[in-house]
């Protein structure tokens, strides 16, 4: 491998939301994503990203350098000679590739609603609140360290809150790219079984929670207007309701 012997500056090159790609991408590879090909891959796909208008290009080396210092950090917690404090916390609230997310306006969770895709085109990730088990869009990532464990954590700041609901989420478990709003036309591709975000409006609270499709009641309808009932249970508490097309966003796809 042509990686470089110290890799540790190259995490000040990349944005936060890259870190959490390549995150996800090393718990999928493990050291197959040190190969070149595969670096020059993702190397072009941050550098023609528009996150990246105005910044310079990210070259293969730095994605490789990147990978191989997690895969050192790996095989450190494996050998258990890893701290028992967090390995790295880094502030990066004062980089150019972390988006602020400016001062909002603290919104109630029933104010909070999700765009068209082409109208949140920005917000690339949600990440899952331990408040209330809901998902909410990223406006920033503010700052990351991995834990003894080996897991990296992010502190996100959510689109349309202030610093004050501020939380470390878990990256494999709580951080992912976000769910798309379902055109009228795009109803055929939900099925039974699909995990989707769905809208649950109550008279405490609405929130956006996980649910799996359980039964659905197609309707004729042209590509403006959908009248499908789909029945979901949620995750969360195992509860049932119908709900319409306006309700849920489905998964992207893989």
């Amino acid at each position: 491998m042509d990686a470089p012997e110290d890799s540790s500056h190259y995490f000040t090159d990349f944005t936060l939301a890259e870190i959490v790609d390549m995150e996800t991408l090393f718990r999928e590879l493990g050291d197959q994503s040190l190969l070149k090909d595969f670096c020059q891959t993702v190397a072009s796909s941050f550098s023609c990203s528009v996150n990246r208008n105005g910044k310079s290009s990210i070259t293969w080396k730095q994605v490789q350098g990147w990978f191989q210092g997690r895969l050192e950090k790996e095989n450190q917690r494996k050998s258990k000679t890893v701290p028992s404090s967090p390995l790295q916390i880094v502030d990066l609230s004062n980089l150019g590739g972390v988006r602020d997310a400016g001062n909002h306006e603290n919104v109630t969770s029933g104010q909070r609603e999700k765009g068209k895709a082409s109208d949140v085109s920005d917000l690339a990730f949600e990440a899952k609140s331990a408040r209330d088990d809901a998902w909410f869009d990223v406006a920033s990532f503010i700052t990351y360290r991995y834990l003894r464990t080996g897991e990296l954590e992010v502190r996100v700041r959510f689109s349309g809150f202030d610093n004050q609901h501020d939380e470390w989420v878990n990256v494999k478990t709580s951080v992912r790219e976000r769910s798309i709003p379902v055109e009228p036309s795009e109803c055929g591709r939900v099925k039974v079984g699909d995990l989707l975000l769905c809208f649950q409006d109550r008279e405490e609270e609405a929130l956006y929670c996980d649910a799996h499709v359980v039964n659905i009641k197609r309707g004729v309808h042209d590509h403006r207007s959908c009248n499908c009932v789909f029945f979901v249970r949620y995750e969360f508490d195992d509860t049932e309701e119908p709900l319409g097309l306006e309700s849920i966003c489905r998964r992207p796809e893989e």
